[in-house]
């Protein structure tokens, strides 16, 4: 039974309205990490953080839960967990900077600087049935063989690198890992986690006097680095003063040089994409007859990229235009179409345009899935094979429910949808055995998986793409939907309908930047102000535990936390271990859960499946995420599950909850923007409370905080192969 005094400020008592008016003081307390830049460290004064006891307080408890759960952990192996344990200096930083980003502590990227997680793209993986998460990724290589490993160890071990990283290395590498180690010290880039600094320090203790700043082999491994770190934050390609900027700060003296031999390499690709038509701009000029048009330089931008990403982009492209270009497979006469069209209210717009055209873009809050679902009713009375793809299994459960029949099969994850778990399956050619594929949460698509997606869909199929486009970008490089929606390349269906109460009226508002007061008389929004992150962590905890069950009426099973990053005294990871010990206490005898704990469960970097831990046993933790069963071997569960009552915005994106509390932190502010507030609170379903304290700096990011742009190539690839639909 909990000793915790009643609440006096909760979603009883609070002061409902809108967050602009609330006034609490800005916590001090340092982030470890925020959402924005997945784990920048943003230290408060020491002084002041020291005079902050409660915050002190509940940052140190939440470490003293994590290294407990690490020490029950590394008892539970058949072999300690010694492999490093006696390093120091330069090795144990390189160790720790590894493992940090492995465990989600702190990210991959921080130079391109962007509120997304790492866009590696998750590979196919059935989840409709418990398969171990070695038989789920499909895609993933095979283990090195020994004799590599062993050979990197020996090399890392003259570098003073810790030999921990030789499997990583390994299998970056190759065959010839060791040679090429040796041969090459700063390929140890190629591992997530190592920075320059420390690739610089294993060259000199390898080559000695050898190494130097203008080593050409540094030139090319540092811009390779930079190139993957521009794709952690989104973009498919760099523009080449700001490539040859971020060389000359980290030390390479020929930036230029070091592009070029890049290239020579092939372990990048350069592009010229047009800035403007010529014929554009003599439109413009009532002077220029256009005689001497053919020699008019078009003025371009040039790019440089990597391998996958340009591919991909360009096979989304090609895909892209074979849909539009192409006439629709016609199943039903012109009179079938308007008549399911007039029969389907707000919908109809959208039906008469998937008739007439190959690809269609569709975009709306929660209310608008109504018209989707319309779609898929009509159509299947007209005979054609028709699905919907959503991005997560809550999306696919939410979606279902609007049909005629809940669980309808014709729903599926985009994930399950490629990688055959789910959906109709392929035809003999290899392509999707379906008309009409209708994708949810359109802006959560990055470039690889788009092109995966077009590639799979037979000539004459129809794709319709969906979603708002208010909310975060996707976790990959790339803005696909963005991007379609401003190249204006096919019909864009707008929905009016309007989400409904309160919390649509706020969210709609910030979708504009405006941050209005609502009513809100049923207590669908409450203001909690706090004055440091320790009260935040308190707070939320009373609301979650008793105030919303208790004066909303919602349970705390349905009700999740949003907050911008893992790190710090209100963080994901002090929030969660909070909200364990209040609701699901327990020793955490598999690697720190029980059975009931809530997880977010992430099978692949910049996945995340809400879930719960059914138990533990030999082969692994048992989780049951939107009903699917999934079984996360052992040694994969500290990398891949952390606890889920709280969660970021990006991990809690194309997914709804009847309640949410959203905990805004002082140390938060840096983290916030438009696109983040609006995601976070769109995902509350009937109650919303927010538990804040950063004064101005909501309505501020509100007003004034966008997105942060994103470089891409995917419109400049359109253009030549799809006119402008006006």
């Amino acid at each position: 039974m909990s000793t915790e005094p009643e609440p006096t400020e909760d979603a009883e008592n609070a002061a409902p309205g809108t967050p602009g008016a609330a006034e609490g003081a800005s916590s001090t307390a340092g982030a470890e990490d925020t959402e924005s830049t997945e784990g920048t460290p943003a230290g408060a004064d020491d002084a002041e953080a020291a005079a902050k006891l409660s915050e002190a307080e509940a940052e140190l408890a939440a470490q003293q839960i994590e290294r407990e759960r690490i020490e029950r952990r590394k008892a539970e192996k058949k072999a300690p967990i010694t492999a490093g344990a006696k390093l120091s200096g330069t090795a144990a930083d390189l160790l720790a900077a590894v493992r940090a980003v492995e465990s989600g502590e702190k990210p991959a990227a921080t130079v391109f600087s962007e509120p997304e997680p790492s866009p590696r793209r998750p590979a196919p993986e059935p989840v409709r049935r418990p398969q171990t998460v070695e038989a789920q990724s499909t895609g993933t290589s095979a283990a090195p063989a020994p004799e590599a490993v062993d050979a990197v160890r020996r090399v890392l071990a003259d570098g003073g690198a810790p030999e921990t990283l030789a499997p990583q290395v390994a299998a970056a590498l190759g065959e010839s890992a060791g040679d090429v180690l040796r041969a090459d010290p700063w390929q140890l880039l190629r591992v997530t986690g190592v920075r320059p600094e420390q690739a610089d320090g294993f060259a000199r203790a390898l080559l000695g006097t050898e190494s130097g700043p203008d080593d050409e082999r540094r030139g090319r491994a540092v811009t390779g680095w930079l190139l993957e770190q521009a794709a952690l934050a989104g973009h498919t390609a760099l523009d080449m003063p700001a490539l040859t900027a971020a060389l000359a700060q980290r030390g390479v003296p020929d930036a230029d040089a070091a592009v070029q031999n890049t290239l020579a390499e092939g372990e990048a690709l350069v592009f010229q994409d047009a800035l403007e038509e010529p014929a554009a701009r003599r439109q413009d000029d009532p002077d220029d007859d256009g005689a001497d048009g053919a020699d008019e330089a078009r003025p371009v931008r040039v790019l440089v990229g990597l391998e996958r990403y340009a591919l991909a982009e360009e096979s989304l492209a090609d895909g892209l235009a074979r849909l539009v270009n192409s006439v629709p497979k016609q199943d039903g006469s012109a009179e079938e179409w308007e008549r399911v069209a007039s029969a389907a209210g707000s919908a109809g717009e959208l039906i008469r345009a998937v008739a007439a055209h190959g690809l269609v873009l569709h975009t709306g809050g929660e209310a608008s899935l109504a018209e989707p679902a319309a779609l898929l009713r009509a159509v299947h009375d007209l005979g054609l094979r028709a699905w919907v793809a959503a991005h997560s299994p809550l999306g696919r459960t939410r979606f279902a429910a609007l049909l005629s029949e809940p669980g309808d099969s014709r729903v599926a994850t985009v994930s399950g949808l490629l990688s055959g778990a789910e959906g109709p399956g392929r035809d003999a050619d290899g392509a999707l055995d379906l008309d009409l594929l209708v994708v949810l949460d359109a802006p959560q698509l990055d470039v690889e998986t788009g092109a995966l997606l077009t590639e799979s869909l037979p000539d004459g199929a129809r794709l319709v793409l969906t979603g708002d486009p208010g909310v975060l970008w996707s976790a990959g490089p790339g803005r696909v939907f963005a991007d379609l929606l401003a190249a204006r390349v096919c019909p864009q269906i707008a929905s009016r309908r309007p989400d409904p109460g309160p919390l649509g009226e706020l969210v709609s508002g910030i979708g504009i930047g405006e941050l209005n007061q609502v009513d809100s008389p049923g207590k669908e929004l409450v203001i909690v102000p706090v004055r440091d992150a320790g009260e935040a962590v308190h707070r939320t905890v009373q609301l979650v535990a008793d105030s919303v069950p208790r004066a909303i009426g919602v349970p705390a099973e349905q009700t999740v936390v949003i907050t911008p990053g893992h790190g710090g005294a209100a963080g994901t990871r002090a929030l969660n271990a909070a909200l364990k010990e209040r609701l699901n206490p327990g020793q955490g005898r598999f690697g720190g859960f029980d059975p009931g704990d809530r997880i977010a469960y992430s099978p692949a970097p910049g996945r995340t499946l809400p879930g719960q831990v059914v138990k533990a046993d030999a082969e692994g933790l048992h989780l049951s995420c939107a009903g699917d069963p999934v079984v996360v071997p052992k040694e994969r569960v500290e990398q891949s599950v952390r606890h889920g009552w709280a969660l970021t915005a990006h991990q809690a994106v194309g997914a709804r909850w009847p309640a949410v509390v959203v905990v805004l932190p002082g140390d938060a502010a840096p983290a916030l923007s438009r696109p983040w507030i609006y995601t976070a609170f769109g995902r509350a379903e009937r109650h919303l409370s927010v538990v804040h304290g950063v004064e101005q700096a909501l309505p501020h990011a509100v007003a004034e905080v966008p997105p942060k742009p994103r470089t891409t190539r995917l419109a400049a690839l359109l253009a030549p192969q799809i006119p402008t639909a006006g």
